[in-house]
């Protein structure tokens, strides 16, 4: 059967999720369906099993397999520990199968404690078998499986390369077997035969299963040890001490490993009208996905979305959600310091400052050794390991000495943003580029976080220019993504909104109510469509990052524009998409999400942003109404997804209205919004707002006095009484005239750091309809210092009164047109 049928994950929905905070046990494991899913080895982010079962038979034709017929039921043995007892009873009721999984505490081996009980007929009728889908090095190609003998005992292993894996059990096996799957893998064999009537030794080189009959002649209590280990010899000798180990012992070691964990944090009680308690699930959920070879390194779920229909080699296979997004990782160690747990928020950002790029950025998501998986350039995520240092600064995690030492990561960071911002290549949900509200909001908070960093470690320059960039952009929210007059607004009553995202024109000005961006995840033409049709609940970060108060007429209009277009009420409670034409989801008839033509599903952390935001307006039992429909919201195991399905039920899929969706569960920042909403609603404050920013702009209200002109976004207009900055990558000369006075003149830029070279021009005397043309010569050095070349470019702004949003022509409307 070589080399087996085609790889594919499992199913991403997974009841539960688990570790050893050991840091030797280098093992991390899911659970769905009653059985144990993707195994990962040696890192958080190396699935090597795709899944293990046990399969039951007898000799008449009777055959079970546990995941597929038979009813679940899953429960903490300690909440708040990572060891779960799950219950798998038979539907034809001739069997139960009681097991108890967990991590070894201080070795890279998982421990399956299992209990066979007969409900109709002896043991003896029954022959019990696992099957496991070996998948190491994160794909199901090149596996090699053999059966071996190591110290007198058979075992089963696999490997890739220096992956390797042995499986053993506390009682005898009575039959063993490799093969490949969905041929030869032993399944097909149990199916018709009920036993394993043809044994194999080795199977090399495909995707591989391992199968073996259990001896339960003893009892039906047996214990199944599943090693790793970077060799053979290395994983056999986990797996042997796995079973000579007391269980008992190795179980308690774990809970308290999680115990004395959890009792170092913060009690919340839990609200009036709370659901149901995920405070302690969650805190454990967010632990359990950082990696033990890096320190904080955290993945964004041990999970692959829709990894049932997923090849191991395409689509999501070789990366899915088990890899560092910078923007989940802020969120993650945002709700770890939330809850108590600083030292883990620190190694976090520790792992920032260690896998920043020369650019002064962090790639779209990473390895969790760094290594760049998707390469696209989200600003927002640039900003976003600055306001995790404001955390820890505000939460007195830092000594002056460590702001030092995180100074230059700050200083890069914020270096790129004003180079490259504010117009970013992808948006926090990474389809659209363009202005977007959360990107904007994230940036100007680093910016104005960053300045207070400049001015403390003496760069006062960089301090300025960092302050007056936030305070420039922080101008222009409204240019960049207000509209108003739309047919949008008028039908849902509003004079304007925020939209979803404004693309750029080839001079970089943002496009609001012409052109069209496309979206990845919709197939053309239905990918295009106007940007004043789209919007998203991201306006409201302009709230969370505190640029907006929550009553600000522009963000009620917005806030009843999403209710209209994006909010569903579910019997769990409200929740809400992303943004209207969303193509991220199951496809209207359920099926998985397949690259394109899918239907966006709503998002439970979306309910707990919102809560944020109905607590910052004054609403606090809003706020706790919110926060118990996400409790709701969570699987049976307390895991939250990232998505949960919004249409009417579909039960051959195993989607039902207001449950979760199969998308990824848990997400570990869904987990972290959770948190850090039970921490706000105790305090009465959001935790995560930035203070410094709700000082300058909603209680100062403080207004900008640059407008910043770059190559990259050409401004055409300059509200009058504003300073015209033009600023540039490298030194130039400039030369500039303005009105019909002449005044004008020559000058050079200025140096400011960080690859920041700028010229203020003296424009806020010049009265409105007055005409600024400038030209400048970049200078740059070749390969001898004594060689130089010229670059010249040019450009113009009129002065406006004001920032105008651009009226739409009406229908009929002639439309006049003047050269200048």
């Amino acid at each position: 059967g070589f080399p087996g049928k085609t790889p594919y994950w499992t199913s991403s929905a997974k009841q539960a999720v688990g570790a050893s905070l050991g840091r030797q046990s280098t093992v991390w494991f899911t659970l769905h369906h009653g059985i144990v899913t993707e195994v990962f080895f040696p890192r958080a982010d190396q699935p090597a099993v795709a899944r293990m079962e046990l399969i039951v038979s007898d000799r008449h034709g009777f055959y079970s397999e546990e995941s597929r017929d038979a009813e679940h039921a899953i429960e903490w043995v300690d909440e708040g520990a990572a060891i779960y007892r799950l219950t798998n009873h038979c539907r034809q009721g001739r069997y139960r199968i009681e097991k108890t999984a967990f991590a070894h505490p201080d070795a890279a081996a998982l421990v399956q404690r299992v209990r066979f009980v007969p409900s109709a007929g002896r043991r003896e009728d029954y022959r019990v078998h696992v099957l496991l889908h070996s998948h190491l090095g994160n794909h199901g190609w090149r596996n090699h499986g053999w059966t071996g003998d190591f110290g007198g005992q058979p075992l089963l292993f696999a490997r890739e390369d220096d992956h390797c894996a042995a499986l053993g059990a506390s009682v005898r096996w009575k039959k063993l077997s490799v093969g490949y799957a969905g041929v030869s893998d032993g399944r097909r064999q149990l199916r018709k035969y009920g036993r394993l009537v043809q044994t194999y030794r080795y199977a090399p080189r495909g995707n591989i299963g391992l199968a073996a009959e259990l001896d339960l002649d003893g009892g039906g209590e047996f214990v199944l040890a599943l090693g790793f280990g970077n060799a053979p010899e290395e994983a056999a000798t986990r797996t042997r001490q796995t079973i000579f180990a007391d269980a008992d012992a190795l179980q308690r070691r774990v809970a308290e490993q999680w115990k004395t964990w959890q009792a170092r944090l913060q009690d919340f009680e839990s609200p009036p009208g709370a659901a149901r308690d995920l405070y302690r699930a969650s805190t454990m959920v967010l632990k359990t996905h950082e990696d033990k070879t890096i320190a904080g390194a955290f993945v964004a779920s041990l999970s692959i979305p829709w990894g049932a229909a997923r090849k191991t080699n395409g689509g999501f296979g070789p990366v899915g959600y088990h890899v560092v997004w910078p923007r989940d990782l802020y969120m993650v160690a945002g709700g770890l310091l939330a809850a108590g747990d600083g030292d883990s928020a620190l190694r976090a950002l520790e792992y920032c400052q260690a896998t920043q790029k020369a650019n002064g950025g962090w790639t779209q998501n990473q390895a969790v050794n760094g290594a760049a998986r998707w390469t696209g350039r989200q600003l927002g995520e640039t900003s976003l390991p600055v306001l995790l240092f404001d955390l820890a600064n505000r939460a007195d995690l830092l000594s002056a000495g460590d702001r030092r030492r995180y100074w230059p990561m700050v200083r890069r960071a914020l270096g790129r943003i004003v180079r490259q911002g504010p117009s970013a290549q992808e948006d926090r949900w990474e389809d659209a580029r363009g202005f977007t509200p959360f990107s904007l909001s994230d940036m100007i908070a680093a910016l104005v976080v960053g300045s207070q960093l400049a001015h403390e470690q003496g760069d006062e320059t960089l301090a300025r220019v960092f302050l007056e960039t936030a305070d420039a952009w922080h101008d222009s929210i409204d240019y960049w993504t207000y509209v108003e007059d739309t047919p949008l607004a008028r039908r849902i009553g509003v004079s304007g909104y925020y939209l979803r995202v404004a693309p750029p024109d080839r001079r970089g000005s943002p496009m609001k109510y012409r052109g069209e961006f496309e979206f990845w995840y919709r197939r053309w033409p239905q990918n295009e469509l106007p940007p004043e049709d789209v919007v998203s609940v991201d306006a409201l970060a302009f709230v969370r990052f505190g640029l907006r108060a929550p009553d600000d007429p522009r963000i009620l209009n917005t806030v009843r524009v999403i209710d209209a277009l994006l909010k569903t009420d579910t019997p769990m409670g409200p929740v809400w998409r992303r943004y209207n034409h969303d193509g991220y989801g199951e496809k209207r008839d359920g099926s998985p999400f397949d690259g394109e033509s899918g239907i966006g599903r709503s998002w439970p952390l979306l309910t707990g942003e919102r809560a944020h935001y109905e607590l910052l307006a004054g609403r606090p039992n809003e706020a706790e109404r919110l926060l118990a429909a996400m409790e709701r919201f969570a699987g049976d195991g307390k895991m939250l997804p990232e998505q949960i399905w919004d249409a009417a039920d579909i039960p051959s899929r195993e989607l039902f209205f207001g449950r979760p969706s199969g998308s990824a569960m848990p997400l570990a920042w869904a987990h972290a919004e959770y948190i850090k909403l039970r921490r706000s609603l105790a305090e009465g404050q959001v935790f995560d707002l930035p203070a410094q920013t709700w000082r300058r702009y909603v209680l100062e209200q403080a207004e900008g006095r640059h407008v910043i002109w770059r190559t990259n976004h050409q401004r055409p207009t300059l509200p009058q009484g504003k300073i015209l900055r033009i600023m540039l990558d490298a030194p130039a000369t400039l030369e500039w005239q303005a009105g019909r006075r002449g005044c004008g003149g020559r000058a050079s830029t200025a140096n400011a750091g960080e690859e920041i070279h700028y010229i203020d021009l003296p424009t806020e005397d010049l009265p409105p309809g007055s005409l600024i043309r400038f030209q400048f010569e970049f200078v740059h050095a070749k390969r001898s210092d004594k060689d130089e070349w010229f670059v010249a470019r040019s450009g113009e702004m009129r002065v406006c009164e004001e920032p105008r949003v651009p009226r739409r022509t009406a229908p009929g409307e002639a439309l006049r047109l003047k050269r200048t």
